[in-house]
């Protein structure tokens, strides 16, 4: 792992910027993306009922030093293949602790991060950084490095994030409680267990955490004339030949295994093209078109089959839930460079047929003439097709 140097004139004396102000607006921005409670079964409704003195009080306890976090709420989600994803579900009360030293310590490195990387950075998105993408494919940039770090949350050296915080920042009392939120224990069925290395998605400061760390492989990059890029740990490198492709992933296993003590993952880590395709932040994009990939695809339509259970009933309350999936999927998939409205189209009767099924609670081909498309509409379903064609 390489040696991080710290700057002769770093920024010191954070903590006096913590006011009741930047508190509040913590809270705000934690209550606006919502989430599940942590092991304290504190939801943001019951810490709002006393917010004034909990974040009076929260905030004595970090400008003190006195803070200590809640261990977090283990989660598994799947991420395809029969795989999980582990989160770490934070107390209401460390989130926006986490938010204020993020809102606090965001502005010093948001300007020294790359333009090249769009993750949890304002003004850019996965949409961004697609249109990135294609503008290199304009110019001729073909043959695609599509790397990946294994586990890379799940394995951040926590010495490695410190000295890269430290490189920038003096103030103790805010290094002391980053130190503070990566080692915050995970209670894991019941028992508690120590977290020696990493940070932990579902954290509210582990994306920026990620951009500190992996803003050293993008200026590698940078120095070596390589395109690029990145969305936190998911990123591409291109070239106009493949070897100079080859090249680049040199660089890069050197940047991620010997710089950042990590680890790509050799069977992930392909060079291709984009005659060949390649997934890439949901989407599968080629010379000819650019679809949701066939795992975010599984993973939409699995979300319709939990709603239409043939044991529910067909009421609003199932719309309802319809309608927000719905719209949350064709928002992100389809945009001004996507092509996949007869991918929607497909899903569209697909959705029907599932309506039907959990209306009769069978599969029968005559039932398309006793519930027709319209009447399904007129209860105000959403038509993924009719969602694409409005925007």
């Amino acid at each position: 792992m390489m040696k991080v140097n710290k700057k002769k004139i770093r920024v010191h004396s954070l903590t006096g910027r913590i006011t009741d102000e930047i508190m509040l607006k913590a809270f705000k921005s934690v209550k606006k993306n919502r989430g599940a409670a942590g092991i304290d079964k504190q939801s943001i409704q019951m810490y709002e009922g006393n917010l004034s003195q909990n974040l009076a009080a929260l905030m004595k306890e970090i400008k003190t030093g006195s803070y200590q976090p809640i261990p977090l709420r283990r989660k598994y989600i799947p991420k395809g293949s029969g795989k999980f994803r582990p989160l770490g579900i934070p107390t209401v009360r460390c989130r926006i602790a986490q938010e204020v030293i993020r809102m606090i310590i965001n502005p010093i490195f948001e300007r020294n991060f790359h333009n090249s990387s769009h993750g949890f950075r304002r003004h850019r998105s996965c949409h961004t950084a697609i249109k990135e993408l294609l503008q290199y494919h304009k110019e001729g940039y073909k043959v695609v490095v599509d790397a990946d770090i294994k586990g890379f949350f799940d394995n951040i050296p926590h010495k490695l994030i410190m000295a890269m915080v430290e490189r920038e920042i003096s103030d103790g009392n805010i290094l002391n409680t980053v130190k503070k939120f990566l080692r915050s224990r995970v209670m894991e069925e019941g028992q508690i267990k120590l977290t020696r290395k990493g940070t932990p998605q579902g954290g509210v400061i582990s994306p920026l955490l990620a951009n500190i760390v992996l803003n050293h492989l993008d200026w590698v990059l940078e120095r070596h004339g390589y395109k690029f890029v990145r969305y936190a740990d998911d990123f591409v490198v291109l070239s106009k030949s493949r070897d100079k492709a080859e090249k680049s992933l040199e660089v890069i296993s050197h940047c991620i295994e010997e710089d950042l003590g990590l680890e790509l993952h050799e069977e992930k880590t392909v060079i291709t093209d984009f005659k060949q395709g390649f997934e890439f932040l949901g989407f599968y994009i080629s010379s000819g078109t650019i679809r949701m990939k066939p795992e975010a695809k599984d993973k939409f339509k699995n979300k319709i089959r939990e709603i239409t259970r043939r044991t529910n009933n067909l009421d609003k309350r199932v719309i309802e839930r319809l309608n927000y999936t719905i719209r949350g999927t064709v928002n992100y998939f389809f945009t001004p460079f996507s092509t996949n409205l007869k991918q929607f189209t497909e899903l569209d009767e697909w959705i029907r047929k599932r309506i039907r099924c959990m209306k009769y609670k069978r599969i029968w081909r005559t039932d398309s003439r006793r519930l027709k498309n319209k009447h399904i509409y007129n209860m105000g379903l959403l038509s993924c097709r009719e969602l694409c064609l409005s925007r």
